[in-house]
């Protein structure tokens, strides 16, 4: 099976992997299926853009003299193209019977999973900073700054880079448990802040165009609004049809055992804000060492999700 070109729309334009450069059907995912839509509600029409206009935007992504706050992610996207190739991504875009860009077909493979805990749990380091196996214990050693407690000179926070890959470029982290949050490996330069009108995560993860984007789906629990139905009646709040406080059906909104499960055709509000549990990652070190081992964390759960079916495990 060979490789198929992977676009990220994230700016004005397109940007396609080196392999067949001149495909774009995954563009039409947030460009449309006549290059008519606005990609993730920033970039240019590109159906009304001409064909030197979508050449000059490509090559000035690559070049870096082209774009506003993403042209950073977008020249990664671009870095692998030829003259030769934006030519046949312009040409196929404008209708010009683009030709496939040469290039040798590979295997397809599976996204690589890294875990980031491998040199955490290091033997020589735990061994180190266990104070319990010491007869004395340096002053420098107490703490997380790793420095003397009575001074105040040089201390400071640790030097962090936030140097990830851009988008489609960058291999997955593996969880730290079974269903926790996915942390966000790759570059957020120009996707954050999200903002109520404005969450440029959308583009590449709504379950739509997930796949052509090579990117991970938003799962089903985040289209599901599992909080309980709350109401105000006569001045007295009433959640899942029973009236809560003192006086109420019930005490307070922890003795409702299982909400009414809602699914939804949009994206629950609650679940909007993705860098309340997706975190962008900095090439740091960590402060301390960690022994933790997750239990079941095995196969698929590396790297996917099964929290749909633990919310729903026995209930009708």
């Amino acid at each position: 099976m060979t490789r198929v070109i992977k676009i990220v729309a994230l700016g004005s334009l397109l940007t396609a992997s080196a392999l067949y450069s001149a495909n774009t059907t995954a563009c039409k995912g947030c460009h449309g299926a006549n290059f008519e839509k606005k990609a993730m509600g920033v970039s240019k029409v590109v159906k009304d853009m001409s064909k030197e206009e979508i050449v000059k935007a490509l090559k000035g992504y690559k070049d870096g003299s082209y774009g506003g706050s993403m042209k950073g992610i977008m020249k990664g996207q671009v870095a692998p193209l030829s003259e030769a190739d934006i030519d046949s991504i312009a040409s196929s875009i404008k209708g010009g019977g683009a030709t496939k860009a040469p290039a040798k077909a590979e295997a397809k493979s599976a996204p690589k999973v890294i875990d980031i805990n491998a040199k955490v749990a290091d033997k020589a380091r735990l061994e180190k900073e266990d104070l319990g196996n010491k007869n004395e214990v340096d002053e420098t050693l107490l703490g997380l700054r790793k420095k003397s407690v009575f001074k105040e000179e040089d201390v400071k926070p640790a030097d962090v880079k936030y140097d990830r890959p851009a988008p489609g470029a960058a291999p997955r982290f593996e969880r730290a448990f079974v269903n926790a949050p996915p942390m966000i490996p790759h570059s957020v330069e120009g996707l954050l802040p999200i903002t109520q009108k404005d969450n440029k995560c959308l583009g590449c993860h709504m379950p739509n165009v997930a796949k052509s984007m090579g990117a991970t789906p938003i799962p089903a629990t985040h289209f599901t609004n599992y909080r309980p139905t709350t109401t105000l009646k006569n001045g007295e709040f009433v959640k899942e049809g029973h009236k809560v406080g003192p006086k109420g059906d019930i005490g307070n909104v922890g003795d409702i055992k299982l909400a009414t499960v809602k699914k939804l055709d949009h994206l629950y509000p609650g679940r909007f804000n993705c860098s309340q549990c997706h975190a962008p990652q900095a090439n740091v070190q960590t402060l301390v060492g960690n022994t933790f081992k997750p239990d079941g964390l095995t196969g698929d759960l590396k790297s996917h999700s099964n929290l749909a079916d633990m919310m729903n495990d026995g209930v009708e």
